[in-house]
């Protein structure tokens, strides 16, 4: 089996804080992710949105387009409404034969609230919960037919946040609604990637490798932060320089026989965690790692 190695752009410049790495080119970014050994780049606020601008760019710097963020309002929109408002980034992710959509639910989402506790974030009652499967069941088989994955991103402030959350979603829809995996978030929610892999393995279809430090994880759940102020704080990192061992979850992987991308991911301020230098960080962990576990990694462009 061979894995292929991508970095999300939220390093260099923070899409909800575009203070943090806003003066950081894009081509200074997809020159870094590339020198740090990345094949693939997740899409960001800087990219251009037409496929007839963002591929020759890519192209440049030897980058694949390996997925990318789509913040839906399933909770409010019906689902003909948000086939509508996904057509551009469904075109744009086809063209660039993304290899999946990372679809999360931001109806009110406090993550980009820094005045809200993560403890006030939203909860689905069972009604709307039944609702709510049906229609992302139905979102899943319209990605599916479209050829662009639904890969569900649970994420901390959101509907959909803990393992409980996580595994009720997969538990309740149909198994064209795909999971992307974030070790990060998983563990900031308190739950256990490994159960999750060892339990819906055929349903993960992506992985964010988001690391955390330990005692900033404490700390924001002891005292209650909003996720802004968890991740100003310094709650996330790249994988080698946090608490997760990395090596369980690839022997999962490995007996799972996953073949998708292994994408780093850390929202940290530039300017405390230079970027090209924890990317670098990221890459050598997961490459060793890997190794350790009997996992390939997909070299070429």
């Amino acid at each position: 089996m061979t894995v292929k190695l991508g970095v999300a752009p939220i390093a260099w410049s923070n899409d909800d804080m575009p203070e943090l790495g806003g003066e950081t080119p894009l081509e200074q970014c997809l020159s870094e992710a590339r020198q740090a050994g990345f094949i693939g780049i997740e899409s960001g606020g800087k990219f251009p949105k037409t496929s007839e601008e963002l591929i020759p760019i890519l192209n440049k710097f030897n980058l694949n387009l390996c997925s990318g963020w789509y913040g839906a309002n399933l909770r409010t929109n019906t689902v003909d409404e948000e086939k509508n408002i996904i057509q551009a980034q469904l075109k744009l992710f086809k063209d660039c034969n993304s290899p999946c959509i990372v679809f999360a639910e931001v109806s009110g989402s406090i993550q980009g609230d820094p005045n809200k506790k993560l403890s006030t974030r939203p909860k689905m009652n069972l009604e709307e919960s039944k609702k709510y499967y049906e229609k992302i069941s139905e979102m899943g088989k319209y990605l599916q037919d479209e050829g662009m994955p639904l890969a569900f991103h649970h994420h901390m402030g959101t509907v959909i946040e803990s393992q409980d959350d996580t595994v009720r979603l997969l538990e309740n829809t149909d198994d064209t609604v795909k999971l992307t995996l974030d070790t990060g978030h998983m563990l900031f929610a308190q739950g256990n990637s490994l159960e999750i892999l060892k339990n819906f393995g055929e349903r993960v279809i992506h992985i964010h490798c988001k690391d955390i430090r330990k005692n900033i994880l404490e700390k924001s759940l002891k005292e209650d932060f909003s996720f802004r102020e968890a991740f100003l704080e310094g709650a996330f990192t790249v994988p080698g320089d946090g608490c997760i061992d990395y090596k369980p979850l690839f022997d999962i992987l490995k007996k799972n026989n996953y073949s998708g991308w292994l994408v780093v991911e850390a929202e940290q301020d530039p300017a405390k965690a230079n970027p090209f230098e924890y990317a670098k960080i990221g890459y050598n962990y997961l490459v060793d790692t890997l190794s350790k576990s009997g996992i390939n990694i997909y070299k070429k462009y």
